[in-house]
């Protein structure tokens, strides 16, 4: 899996910097949201608790995705601004619900 950044954008009103970029992986099934969150931590630099990924949109039978993500100043406007389902998306599962089977 390869990630390109498209366009990196401050926005100082919400206290964040908006992220477009591009997910390539060919011959392969698309990746699930929480590695290309991981993969694009690396890429940044990034806090990953002030990190969410919106979304990731896959080009139909090209191996491709156009993925948007947003990094915050903040854990408190991280929590007042992301809806609650970005949030959910966005969290890593804990060891006890790995497990169940």
């Amino acid at each position: 899996m390869e990630l390109n950044i498209i366009e990196k954008t401050e926005n100082p009103v919400l206290n964040r910097t908006e992220i477009d970029f591009e997910c390539l992986y060919h011959g392969e099934a698309t990746p699930k949201l929480l590695d290309i969150k991981s993969k694009l931590v690396a890429l940044l630099d990034a806090d990953k608790e002030l990190m969410v990924v919106d979304n990731v949109q896959p080009f139909f039978g090209e191996g491709r995705a156009k993925c948007y993500a947003k990094i915050y100043d903040s854990k408190e406007s991280l929590n007042d601004i992301e809806t609650k389902h970005i949030l959910e998306k966005n969290k890593e599962a804990s060891k006890e619900e790995g497990q169940e089977e």
